[in-house]
C-alpha cells in the first residue's frame, strides 16, 4: 500500500511539472510583435523575487535528497527522494531559464534580503506575507523559511536507517510547508502567466507529497515536528 502511495505521489509530481513547462516563457502583450512582446518583469518584482528564492530553495530540496539516498535503502524513501530531487532540480532549471531570459541578476536588487517580494505591501500588494511558513529563517544557513539549518544537514549526514529517513520526512515537510506558502505566494502576486502556472502545479505537487509525507512518518511511529 505504501509503496503504491508513493508512486502515485511521484506520478502526480511529474505531471504537475510537465503540464507547467509546456509554457515555455511569458505570454506576449496583446497587439505586440517580435521581442517587444516579451513581458519582461523587473528585477524588485514578485516575478524575479520568487525566480530567485524557489531556486535556492528547491537546491536546498536537491540537496537533502541526494544526503537521504544515500543513508537508507528504504524504497519508498529512496523513491520519493528520486522524484523530488528530480522534479525540484527540472523546475530550478526552468526559473533561472527565465532570469537569463528576462536579463535579471539571481541576487537581489539593491541588498533586499530573501523574501522581500511577499513582505506586505511589497509591490503594492497586501495579503501574501509569510504567515503560516515554518522553520528557522534567517539562522544558521536556513535563508528562507522551511529551510534546514547547516547543523540539521549536518545531523542528517549523521544518520543512517529508519532515523535518517525520520529526520528527512520531517525536515523535508518543513522544507514543503515553506515552499507551498512561496509557490501560492508567487500565483497570488506574479505576473507571468507562465510563472504563475509553474507555482500552482508546485502548490499542488508539494501538498500531496505532504499528506505521503505524514503517512510515511506514521508508519514509522513519527510526526512532523510542527
Amino acid at each position: 500500500m505504501a509503496s503504491s502511495a508513493v508512486a502515485l505521489a511521484v506520478l502526480f509530481a511529474g505531471v504537475a511539472t510537465i503540464a507547467s513547462a509546456r509554457d515555455d516563457g511569458p505570454d506576449p502583450a496583446p497587439g505586440g510583435s517580435g521581442a517587444e512582446r516579451l513581458r519582461v518583469p523587473s528585477a524588485a518584482s514578485a516575478d524575479a523575487g520568487f525566480a530567485r528564492d524557489m531556486a535556492v530553495h528547491h537546491q536546498q530540496a536537491v540537496e537533502m535528497s541526494f544526503i537521504v539516498r544515500d543513508r537508507t535503502q528504504d524504497e519508498e524513501v529512496r523513491r520519493l527522494a528520486y522524484d523530488i530531487a528530480n522534479t525540484q532540480a527540472n523546475q530550478r532549471g526552468m526559473l533561472l531559464g527565465w532570469l537569463d531570459l528576462w536579463e535579471l541578476p539571481k541576487v537581489a536588487p539593491d541588498g533586499r534580503p530573501p523574501m522581500a517580494w511577499m513582505a506586505p505591501g511589497s509591490g503594492g500588494h497586501q495579503g501574501h506575507g509569510m504567515a503560516g511558513m515554518t522553520g528557522p529563517a534567517g539562522k544558521d544557513g536556513a535563508l528562507m523559511p522551511g529551510m534546514a539549518t547547516r547543523a540539521e544537514l549536518e545531523e542528517l549526514r549523521t544518520l543512517d536507517g529508519e532515523r535518517a529517513e525520520v529526520f528527512y520526512l520531517q525536515l523535508m515537510t518543513d522544507h514543503h510547508k515553506g515552499g507551498v506558502a512561496m509557490a501560492e505566494g508567487c500565483a497570488g502576486l506574479c505576473t507571468v502567466p507562465a510563472e504563475q502556472r509553474l507555482a500552482r502545479g508546485m502548490a499542488e505537487a508539494q501538498q500531496s507529497e505532504l499528506d505521503l509525507m505524514a503517512d510515511m512518518l506514521a508508519a514509522r511511529g513519527a510526526k512532523p515536528r510542527s
